[in-house]
């Protein structure tokens, strides 16, 4: 992790106490990103976006490739090679997550940090990932994705550095559409986030939401 990003992180440390306050938990990160070696029977490793079994497949990942993991957080349990595990790796250049199950780290423990914070990390919702979303940092869009015909839009909630929300970005064009949306978030600032479904409304009742995220633009 950048130096920067640890100057961040002490200047934060009043938000989260807000954010604690409001429920919003945030990830920390501890570790530098690592490396790893795909392993599985020779067939090729799909790349959810999400750390789901239920999530998107964005590409696939060739048996014997070294990837570089950004960061690791805990998702669906997935039995591999290696193991049986919870835990998935957030791999930029893939753009999504591979079960650590067949990744090989040299270690059966965390060798990266917590997922949440400048990783891009993306999040679904419960049962079937009808809504997915993702916080890019680099330019502070979010990008929301509607994966089921069930009746109602996917939809990122968001609390800016300090607390004020809840905003909304929603992609309401049914199933199989997304969007990508430009959001307030200064350069160094903080965001809080969570992807849910629900009936597009100036304050929505939110369903089957995910887990928040607290990630920050770069």
């Amino acid at each position: 992790m950048k130096r920067s990003s640890v100057r961040r992180l002490a200047g934060f440390f009043l938000v989260l106490v807000t954010a604690g306050a409001l429920g919003l938990a945030g990830a920390t990160p501890a570790l530098a990103a690592a490396t790893g070696t795909v392993k599985t029977a020779g067939d090729p490793l799909n790349v959810r976006r999400a750390p789901s079994t239920s999530a998107t497949a964005v590409r696939t990942v060739a048996n014997g490739a070294t990837v570089t993991i950004d960061c690791q957080t805990i998702g669906t349990s997935v039995t591999g090679p290696l193991g049986t595990t919870t835990l998935w790796d957030y791999v930029p250049a893939l753009g999504g997550y591979i079960s650590d199950s067949y990744v090989y780290t040299g270690s059966d423990q965390r060798i990266a940090p917590d997922c949440g914070v400048g990783s891009g990390s993306a999040e679904c919702s419960t049962g079937v990932c009808a809504g997915e979303g993702q916080f890019r940092s680099s330019d502070a869009h979010f990008l929301v994705y509607d994966r089921n015909a069930d009746g109602k839009s996917a939809v990122v909630a968001y609390w800016l550095k300090g607390g004020a929300g809840p905003f909304y970005v929603w992609a309401s064009g049914g199933n199989g559409t997304h969007v990508d949306k430009a959001v307030p978030v200064a350069k160094g600032s903080w965001v809080y986030y969570k992807v849910c479904v629900a009936d597009a409304a100036a304050n929505p009742a939110l369903e089957a939401c995910s887990g928040g995220i607290t990630d920050y633009a770069a």
